[in-house]
């Protein structure tokens, strides 16, 4: 719960504020950006809401912060509620973001998929009732897909509870050994029908990205988009090898991808040829500061 005694002096006047436990996860930046952005190490209020829909978006952003950094000087209880009922946010017919980001990600977003031959969650967020009872009504989860070790967060409670499936690479699966299916080596893997495993290394050894329906992407941390510079990004510090990252982007290039869905960073929804340029890009760049 945000402490009004340890308020950053960085926020502008007004009712919503951030104190000085942020983690600088990019959470509140990515719901509310009309509202927060980053100054130095934390995340901050540059503006007021001014409209119901800012002021909604900034309550799922105090809901959705991992270490309850966010607060208000007067709370608007329905509107609270309403923000808390809104997780999982639907972004597409089926894909879900989930909210409720967890510290033990560093505020990492997850995601839901409901699918007809068993739903899916990629990453873990804190382990909630809020989300359980959610995740039961839109059918349960069957599958839960790990990107990577940083992400796991409460993986382990939710596939107990629902008696899901989780899977994680060999190279990242001392983050949750007792996994119930590991993949090895670094061709990509047919999960499912329309579920299919991309080995990403770089970030970290064992990396993966799920790329779903032919045209969604969940990142983890390998991807993102970069709305102030509107281009992708990819990890710049905590690599675990940038020869292997730059090879990781560059087998993404044969996919007609439309979204990218980060763990850390925004989400983005390009036409295929458009983000294929994107990507292209990036590899230019990247290959560059190598050089």
């Amino acid at each position: 719960m945000a402490d009004p005694k340890k308020r950053l002096n960085s926020n502008v006047p007004g009712n919503f504020y951030v104190d000085s436990t942020c983690i600088d996860c990019d959470a509140c930046r990515q719901l509310a950006p009309a509202s927060f952005d980053e100054a130095g190490d934390y995340s901050t209020v540059t503006r007021q809401p001014q409209t119901e829909e800012d002021t909604m978006q900034a309550y799922q952003a105090l809901v959705a912060c991992p270490v309850g950094s966010i607060g208000t000087e007067r709370s608007d209880p329905a509107v609270l509620k309403a923000a808390k009922d809104s997780f999982p946010l639907r972004l597409t017919e089926q894909v879900y973001y989930c909210g409720f980001n967890s510290e033990k990600s560093f505020g990492a977003n997850s995601f839901f998929v409901r699918h007809p031959d068993g739903n899916w969650l990629i990453d873990s967020p804190r382990y909630l009732k809020h989300l359980v009872d959610a995740y039961a009504r839109l059918g349960g989860v069957r599958y839960i897909f790990l990107t990577h070790e940083d992400d796991v967060a409460d993986a382990a409670a939710y596939a107990r509870h629902f008696g899901a499936e989780r899977i994680i690479h060999r190279e990242d699966a001392a983050a949750m050994p007792d996994a119930e299916r590991i993949i090895d080596g670094w061709d990509p893997v047919r999960l499912a029908p329309q579920f299919e495993l991309i080995p990403v290394p770089g970030h970290t050894a064992g990396s993966c990205a799920l790329l779903y329906d032919g045209r969604i992407l969940f990142t983890g941390d390998h991807l993102w988009w970069e709305p102030k510079a509107g281009r992708l990004g990819a990890p710049r510090q905590l690599v675990w090898d940038e020869g292997h990252l730059l090879q990781s982007i560059e087998r993404l290039l044969p996919y007609r991808i439309e979204w990218v869905l980060a763990g850390h960073g925004h989400r983005v929804q390009l036409d295929p040829e458009a983000m294929r340029h994107e990507l292209t890009a990036l590899l230019a760049r990247r290959s560059l500061r190598q050089e």
